[in-house]
């Protein structure tokens, strides 16, 4: 690895302490900006030099390939800081901000809307790209505006209100264009009482830790819901629970995650997501869709597993 460039540059980085699934190869290329303005700095130089580029937040929702990736790799977590006006309920946060800590700071200050956002392990760039959601709610029913930029023109930000965005469920707008959030708008209930707010807020904690593995690491739910069913019912209903390959598993404690039980490989995660898939279609004729975006090269795989 060379030494660190101005801008924080660093070679031949691996990607694996920067993913929730603790897997992947090394980026090409790798920095981490401490604000918008040096995030805009390295879009720049990634274009000057011919380099495509992608922002990833807390790592969550990915699955970086085994052979890593070319180009430049952003990671925005150290983007963080969010300004709460408790008495209108606004809140501007920056992309890197985890939303489960802004959902406490929202609780604390007696607003309503985020109780939902506390267990999810992501930013909040990452939220509005995939409109999370869990515990019947979602960014979309909060999120006023989003302001973002384009890689090839990194110095004209600009914003996008929520009517803009085309949401639907776990679906954004964002996740179809080269578009990088720098930050985004909230608007939630205010004038509650912060404790109830909290109480609401621990109570949604407590439920998403009991009924998943928090204590290995995955993505988070892999399957997007085929309404009206839903992926993990119909997972653990085949028996699937505590299939393997290799170091990946289908959880036993809740069948809608794959967890690396310590020596995954992402090659071997994404044989088992297909594997999970080809048992459902098989089983009830149903396409599971995944919620995690696959980065660099994936072999198709064809497996009975």
């Amino acid at each position: 690895m060379t030494a660190p460039t101005p801008l924080g540059l660093r070679r031949s980085v691996g990607l694996a302490d920067y993913t929730t699934w603790r897997v992947g190869g090394s980026a090409q290329w790798f920095a981490e900006p401490d604000n918008s303005a040096q995030l805009q700095a390295l879009l720049a130089w990634a274009q000057a030099e011919g380099l495509e580029a992608r922002v990833i937040g807390a790592g969550s929702n990915l699955l970086v390939s085994d052979a890593g990736l070319e180009g430049l790799t952003l990671c925005n977590r150290h983007l963080q800081g969010a300004v709460i006006e408790a008495s209108t309920g606004l809140i501007e946060a920056q992309a890197g901000e985890p939303i489960p800590s802004l959902a406490r700071r929202a609780a604390r200050a007696g607003l309503s809307g985020l109780e939902w956002a506390v267990g999810i392990p992501g930013t909040v760039g990452g939220a509005a790209v995939m409109n999370a959601g869990a515990q019947g709610g979602c960014t979309a029913e909060v999120l006023e505006s989003v302001t973002v930029i384009e890689p090839h023109r990194p110095d004209h930000p600009f914003a996008l209100p929520a009517s803009a965005l085309d949401f639907a469920y776990r679906h954004s707008r964002l996740q179809a264009e080269p578009l990088v959030v720098l930050s985004a708008r909230f608007r939630l209930q205010a004038g509650h009482e912060p404790a109830e707010i909290s109480r609401r807020t621990s109570a949604n904690l407590h439920s998403r830790t009991s009924t998943q593995p928090y204590q290995q690491p995955s993505c988070g739910s892999v399957f997007r819901n085929p309404e009206p069913h839903k992926a993990g019912q119909l997972i653990e209903a085949l028996g699937l629970k505590g299939l393997s390959i290799g170091g990946a598993q289908v959880s036993p404690i809740h069948a809608n995650f794959i967890v690396n039980t310590g020596a995954a490989t992402a090659t071997e995660i994404d044989h088992l997501i297909t594997a999970v898939q080809q048992r459902i279609q098989a089983a009830h004729g149903i396409s599971l869709h995944t919620e995690v975006k696959r980065l660099g090269p994936f072999e198709g795989v064809a497996l009975a597993a």
